[in-house]
């Protein structure tokens, strides 16, 4: 099982018994209004959980879709995955959710770096990319708390649930993060 542990945190793989603590976050219309995923019924949880599976399995791994779990407790906080966009052009994404009881407490923005490094370090990402909802302050905050800039407004950039919305682009290069040695 793929682990990285940070100063609160413990990342790693999904595994089967998370499915409760996911979809507790996962079907919440208010953690899903900023997202084209969800709010999830319990087959679209676990279906999640199998995709993950799935990725982790992989040989050589294109993507990682990791649990947010607490030091402390092992509790499941929320989720944070990189995956490779192009390979050819050595580009990646970064995307993160974090259960609504955890917010505001610092942990989607280190989960966050940690998967950044992660994605120039694993990935060999030159550049990592991340959208969120021009109304989304708290990803936007957490997104420039890790060094990602804010580089424009994609106008009508996603359809989520029938109406065509904005998304702001942040995106950090390679020279800007000082990527740990991920054994």
């Amino acid at each position: 099982m793929f682990t990285l542990t940070t100063e609160r945190l413990v990342l790693r793989d999904f595994m089967p018994e998370d499915e409760e603590a996911v979809h507790q976050y996962a079907s919440d219309p208010a953690v899903c209004r900023h997202v084209d995923w969800g709010p999830n019924t319990p087959a679209m949880t676990r279906a999640f959980l199998t995709d993950a599976a799935l990725e982790a399995a992989l040989v050589e791994r294109r993507s990682f879709i990791l649990a947010i779990t607490s030091k402390a407790d092992g509790a499941v906080i929320g989720s944070v995955a990189a995956w490779e966009v192009s390979a050819a052009h050595r580009r990646a994404e970064l995307g993160f959710v974090v259960n609504p009881k955890f917010q505001g407490q610092g942990y989607a923005s280190e989960a966050a770096r940690t998967v950044l490094e992660l994605a120039c370090s694993r990935l060999g990402a030159q550049r990592v990319q991340a959208t969120c909802r021009p109304e989304n302050s708290a990803s936007a905050s957490v997104l420039a708390k890790i060094g990602m800039v804010e580089e424009g407004l994609m106008r009508a950039h996603m359809v989520i649930r029938g109406t065509a919305v904005d998304s702001l682009l942040f995106a950090a290069v390679r020279a800007e993060i000082t990527p740990p040695d991920f054994a």
